[in-house]
């Protein structure tokens, strides 16, 4: 399965255009991002390859912002053991998932990773990658399910919350004040 999904960013300026494609060795995802922030454009793209629970495997990000370009690329085992290369990375032991905050995609990963029941909450280890801010660090959310397609998620270290919809893939389509999905469609 293939699924093309459009974003638009609400604070920021922004765009996004993201492919996600399932097989039978896994799920890989390929986006791109463009926007701006305090009349400055940005450009991001990152992959993702997943299992099929939704465990992330590795990751790679690339960014071009006010001049600095970054780039970065993790592997996984998908427990939460973290490899820069071939070096272990200690501080992001035990992060499942990961987030990046110019898109809500990555917010679909422990949604669909954790499969919750209607008004089960659980917490979750992520790498939270503010590109903008050029900090990559390990965070605590938490994510509990209010209904069929709707999810209360807090960024544990600066009570940040919000009540976001998702679609029935479980792909964010409101995400109030930041995202709003302009369309998803499954490409076979």
């Amino acid at each position: 399965m293939q699924w093309s999904i459009l974003w638009q960013g609400r604070q920021r300026d922004s765009r996004e255009h993201c492919l996600v494609h399932t097989n039978e060795s896994g799920i890989k995802v390929d986006s791109v991002i463009i926007g701006k922030q305090e009349d400055l454009i940005y450009r991001v793209e990152y992959s993702l390859l997943l299992d099929h629970n939704w465990r992330t495997i590795s990751f790679s990000v690339s960014s071009i912002h006010n001049k600095v370009i970054q780039r970065m690329e993790y592997s996984s085992d998908g427990e939460g053991n973290w490899m820069d290369g071939d070096k272990p990375v200690p501080r992001l032991q035990g992060c499942l998932d990961i987030d990046l905050p110019l898109t809500p995609f990555t917010n679909s990963l422990p949604i669909k990773r954790l499969k919750q029941q209607v008004g089960q909450e659980s917490d979750v280890r992520v790498i939270y990658i503010d590109l903008l801010a050029e900090k990559i660090s390990p965070v605590t959310q938490k994510y509990k399910r209010l209904g069929e397609d709707e999810y209360h998620y807090q960024n544990v270290p600066n009570d940040f919350e919000v009540t976001m919809r998702t679609d029935h893939e479980g792909f964010v389509v409101d995400y109030p004040g930041l995202f709003l999905q302009s369309g998803c469609t499954r490409l076979d």
